[in-house]
């Protein structure tokens, strides 16, 4: 685990046209503790990056005042990525210990998510960070309701940053975030007037870093408390909702390993993702899990539980599914000598 965790983090910033990722990534790169930071974006002219710059690096390379590269992404994703680690062992570009790609306004970040966790040679020097959505306040209840891509980008996130939130009535924003919630159970909202200043909370906590590691846990674990009520529950043409489910018994872990192996395989087009605390049987400390629809990172552990509640704690992120089928199978395939029950 000591070597995933020291694996480059990808981290991703994705949202909707015009949801603020332009401002929310020029903020970022000005924070003191995201240096050492390479930037892949799909044009310069896109996030107004010009006035930063000193001097070209490499075709297609700048380097920013605050030291860091930016990259405009060129062809294909892995090609990209191959050719910052290429150019950091020649010495052509400054050390980095972390990458930022700033996606399209309509684009899925999952392929982005696959091609870090699954692609043969990034695999080796990359690992999934936190994917980071920008959500309007004023605009995101149409957009969710229209576009597919806007609905996607907010169910697999890691984070939810609320933009124009000054603009938004509050009743509507009130609305907006128990619609965010209700689709995303895990993510923490955040507002991007005053919270998005915190570098470290949208990009250098997840759940392989050390230091950030049990705020990263706690911050999901209140999302999924935070009761959103069912008034989302059915409202999206494609049904992606959330929920959470608690187990009081340790969880059997080849058995919930073989039952998520098949949930994945026959649904995982539908389950766009897994959060978990795990209380695993004769392991003491809790077990994480994450899991981007067919992808699941390496457990990760906690040193010690973060309170006294023990109980297993699965996030689901879904398209479709019922709650009580996932629900009545993993319980089915816990119970030990008793028949598995295939996910229906």
């Amino acid at each position: 685990m000591s070597d995933y965790a020291a694996l480059v983090p990808v981290n991703v910033v994705t949202g909707f046209l015009g949801s603020g990722k332009t401002t929310l990534l020029q903020r970022l790169l000005a924070a003191p503790s995201l240096t050492e930071t390479a930037v892949l974006v799909n044009e310069f002219g896109e996030v107004g990056l010009d006035h930063q710059l000193l001097q070209n690096v490499a075709e297609s390379t700048l380097l920013l005042d605050n030291g860091c590269i930016c990259c405009a992404i060129r062809g294909d994703l892995q090609d990209s990525l191959r050719s910052l680690l290429s150019q950091r062992e020649r010495g052509q570009i400054p050390y980095f210990r972390r990458v930022v790609i700033e996606t399209s306004g309509l684009a899925d970040p999952v392929p982005i998510a696959y091609t870090v966790l699954a692609e043969p040679v990034l695999q080796h020097h990359y690992r999934l960070g936190s994917i980071v959505t920008t959500v309007d306040a004023v605009n995101a209840p149409a957009q969710l309701r229209d576009y597919p891509e806007s609905v996607k980008q907010v169910a697999v996130a890691d984070r939810l940053i609320v933009t124009k939130g000054d603009l938004a009535d509050p009743q509507n924003a009130a609305s907006l975030h128990a619609q965010l919630r209700q689709l995303n159970a895990s993510a923490p909202i955040l507002d991007a007037a005053s919270d998005a200043a915190a570098a470290t909370a949208l990009l250098t906590d997840d759940i392989y870093d050390d230091a950030g590691k049990a705020r990263e846990i706690a911050r999901w674990r209140d999302g999924a408390d935070d009761d959103a009520g069912d008034a989302f529950a059915h409202s999206h043409a494609d049904d992606v909702h959330s929920f959470a489910l608690t187990f009081d018994r340790p969880l059997d872990w080849s058995a919930f390993g073989i039952w998520l192996t098949m949930l994945l395989h026959r649904h995982g087009e539908h389950v766009l993702r897994v959060k978990g605390l795990l209380n695993v049987a004769e392991v003491p400390t809790p077990v994480l899990l994450n899991s981007v629809q067919h992808i699941v990172h390496p457990p990760s552990h906690l040193e010690a539980w973060p309170d006294a509640d023990r109980r297993s704690r699965l996030v689901f992120i879904v398209r479709g599914l019922s709650q009580q089928k996932i629900e009545a199978s993993l319980a089915a395939f816990n119970r030990l000598g008793e028949p598995a029950a295939a996910v229906a």
